[in-house]
Formats: C-alpha cells, structure tokens, sequence
C-alpha cells in the first residue's frame, strides 16, 4: 500500500509552498505502510522562528486554496517545531536545530520518499565535466562549421615552400630571433658583424 494519489499531491503542493518560502531540506516521506492515521510527512527546516511561522502560513493559505484545511495544529506559539495535521498528510516545519536533533528521516528512512523538486531550482547544467579536454573558441577556425584545432600551415613553418630546402642565411635569421646573441657559439660573432648583436642595441 501507498500513498494515495490525492495524499501524494497534497504533499506536493505543501512542499512546494515551503520551498517557496525557502524552507531548506524539503521532502516527503511516505509513510503509508507504517502508519494507519496518514499517508505521508512533509518535512521542512528554517534557520529562524519567524521563518518557520512564515513557511507555516504559506502552506495554510496554499492548500486553503484548494480547499484542504488543517484539522490540527501544534507548536505554533514557540514556532520551533509545528505540526500541522491535513488528516492524509502532516506537515512538520522545524527550526533547523530541531531538525538536526530529531532527524525526522533517519526515524522513518525505512520508508520510501515521494519525489520533490523544487520548481523554482535552476534546471540541472549538462554533464560537461571540468573543462578538460575541450576546445575554447581560441581554438577553433571560426571560419569553419567543423571544430577542428587550428593548425600552423606547413609552408609557414618550413619558411619557404613545401618541399623546397632552407638555405643557411635563413637557418641563420631564425636562429638569431629564437637564440641569445650574447651567449657563447658561433653566432655570436656573426650577429655583432651585422649590428644585431650590439649590446647597447639590446639594452643589455
């Protein structure tokens, strides 16, 4: 046996006036099999009295609106744990502190819960992982609909043309802009002969 389907909306429109009122650790537990005198709890946590008082008076109004009323309330003068008692669903509203203490859920976790989600909640991001190993805009060609990794072209790597062989004046005019003229080897001498190497050119 379990709960019925108008126990099981009732609890819904509870839970969802709560949450609307930012009650924190909302569910509901369906508590049918266990109990005779109800179908499901609606369990919800404030940080504050007056925030329990303020969720109380939402699901009041909310399920007064649908024509449900409460045909018992408890706790509502200390507003550290009430009660409020729909005949097919109760309604507990605790202080967080309360909350922690009892653990309502533990208490019942025998029992199976009622699927809730906040409508409110943002909808669940798309599994994308950390990042890793995707492509950023930087990385793709935007000229094209494929998102390739752009690629150097070969002709600009070689300096030339492909398949046409450097010569060593342009083996040499690389080496000068990759390498340190001032460090030992034979390019040194080469690159002061020309002016590029000059120190007081460089700055160094």
């Amino acid at each position: 046996m379990t709960a019925s389907a108008e126990a099981r909306e009732t609890a819904l429109l509870a839970a969802q006036a709560a949450a609307d009122k930012l009650a924190t650790d909302v569910s509901i537990v369906d508590v049918s099999e266990r109990l005779a005198i109800t179908d499901a709890f609606v369990l919800a946590a404030a940080p504050n009295e007056r925030q329990v008082q303020a969720i109380v008076d939402e699901v009041e109004e909310r399920l007064r609106r649908h024509g449900v009323k409460p045909v018992r309330r408890e706790g509502v003068a200390e507003a550290r744990w009430v009660l409020l008692d729909f005949v097919d669903v109760v309604v507990h509203v605790q202080h967080a502190e309360e909350r922690a203490y009892y653990a309502l859920e533990r208490l019942w976790k025998d029992c199976p819960t009622i699927p809730f989600v906040d409508r409110a909640a943002p909808p669940a991001a798309a599994a994308a992982g950390d990042g890793r190993g995707t492509l950023s805009a930087d990385d793709v060609d935007p000229g094209s609909s494929d998102p390739v990794p752009l690629r150097p072209d070969p002709d600009e790597a070689s300096g030339g043309a492909a398949g046409e062989p450097r010569t060593e004046d342009e083996l040499a005019d690389d080496d000068l802009l990759q390498d340190d003229p001032l460090q030992d080897g034979p390019l040194q001498d080469d690159a002061f002969q020309d002016g590029s190497g000059d120190p007081e050119a460089t700055g160094r």
